[in-house]
C-alpha cells in the first residue's frame, strides 16, 4: 500500500506510544505523511477533580504543548499535528475523511466487561465507521506486537 497520510490518534497514554512506534514505521516505508491527532474532551465531560491524562482541568496551551511533544521516532518522517475538541470517536473519524488520510492506527486499551460498557470503546467505534482502513493495536504482555485491521 502506497499511503499519503496516516492519521495517528492519541491519548498521551504510554498504549498510544506503543503505537506510534507502528504508525511511524508504516509512514517511512510508504513515504507518508504521519497525521498525530488528539481530541480533547469539552470539559463538561469531566466530573470534579478528575484528572485529564494528568492535567487537572485541559487547558489549550497545555494540550498543545503534549501534542508537540508527540513526534516519530524517525525524524524524516514528515508530521502534521491537529487538536480537536469533541467526542474522540466522531473527531477522529471526521479527521481521516477531511484529511484524506489512507490508514488510521490506533491502540486500544483493551478493556471488557463491564469497564468496556461503562467507558466505551473509542478504538472500536473508529473500526466500525471510518471508510479507510484501521490498524488497531492492543496492549499485550509486554510488547505492543499484536494487531489487527479492519480491511
Amino acid at each position: 500500500m502506497k499511503a499519503k497520510k496516516i492519521l495517528f490518534p492519541t491519548d498521551f497514554s504510554t498504549l498510544s506510544n506503543a503505537a506510534l512506534e507502528h504508525a511511524t514505521v508504516l509512514a517511512k516505508e510508504s513515504g507518508a505523511t504521519l497525521l498525530v491527532v488528539h481530541v480533547a474532551e469539552p470539559p463538561a465531560v469531566y466530573g470534579a477533580g478528575e484528572m485529564y491524562y494528568g492535567v487537572p482541568d485541559p487547558d489549550t496551551p497545555t494540550l498543545r504543548r503534549m501534542l508537540s511533544e508527540i513526534a516519530p521516532s524517525d525524524a524524516t518522517v514528515p508530521c502534521e499535528r491537529r487538536l480537536l475538541v469533541g467526542d474522540p470517536a466522531a473527531e477522529i473519524i471526521a479527521a481521516a475523511e477531511a484529511e484524506h488520510a489512507d490508514m488510521i492506527v490506533i491502540s486500544t486499551h483493551g478493556r471488557t466487561g463491564l469497564s468496556r460498557v461503562l467507558m466505551g470503546s473509542v478504538a472500536e467505534l473508529v473500526v466500525r465507521r471510518a471508510t479507510c482502513p484501521v490498524l488497531t493495536l492492543k496492549p499485550s504482555a509486554g510488547s505492543p506486537t499484536t494487531a489487527s485491521s479492519n480491511r
